[in-house]
């Protein structure tokens, strides 16, 4: 399982348990400015998992993951409501940094490095009705892919444009950030292509959840 570890006093056979230990984390506290506070959702039922990168300043202050323009924006390239995105028994999100890492000079900081090998493996491990797993971002496709063995990353654009050799468990995003407006305007393609593809697999893992 690579460098993955889990606290040794983690029950992992009870995942209420497990969410309240992470909600307590402070493993990297001296190094987020604003403090601890991991935002996720999950839950067992969960057919859908949303693989980010780590919580934005209002994210943290609200609590709610992609409760921001990024959210609104990928509510719609999955054309779902914030009641249906909000329901963790149909939608994981498990960032790969559960807090709010600091900003840069050209954004957020990447994700927390201790945080992904502390807890991902822990409680994944209790998701077992994924259907459809969403990587957005580069952090989570590199974690991601390097763990399956595939070829290394080059590009987040070369993910995204490779989303059929993934299809149809997994889909390689790019940030729905307000900052890559600039890189949907080059890569047309994406909206023209993959987020119909894209809207119309949700809906039938949804669909599916709502009939049974």
């Amino acid at each position: 399982m690579m460098n993955d570890f889990v606290d040794n006093r983690i029950n992992v056979s009870d995942l209420e348990s497990l969410i309240s230990q992470v909600r307590r984390c402070t493993l990297c506290a001296e190094h987020l400015p604003l403090g601890p506070r991991p935002v996720f959702q999950l839950h067992e039922t969960a057919r859908i998992l949303i693989a980010s990168q780590a919580p934005g300043r209002r994210v943290h202050e609200t609590g709610l993951p992609f409760n921001d323009p990024s959210g609104d924006r990928l509510r719609e390239w999955l054309n779902v409501t914030r009641t249906t995105f909000y329901d963790p028994s149909k939608i994981a999100i498990l960032p790969m940094g559960l807090c709010f890492p600091g900003t840069g000079k050209s954004g957020d900081l990447p994700p927390r490095p201790e945080c992904a090998p502390a807890w991902r493996s822990a409680l994944l491990s209790h998701l077992k009705n994924i259907r459809l797993t969403l990587l957005i971002g580069q952090y989570a496709q590199v974690y991601y892919f390097t763990r399956q063995g595939r070829k290394p990353v080059i590009t987040l654009t070369e993910n995204v444009r490779s989303w059929r050799k993934f299809w149809p468990d997994i889909m390689p995003l790019p940030h729905p950030s307000p900052r890559n407006n600039l890189w949907l305007r080059r890569n047309p393609w994406f909206e023209e292509e993959i987020i119909p593809a894209l809207q119309e697999r949700v809906s039938l893992i949804l669909n599916q959840i709502d009939d049974s």
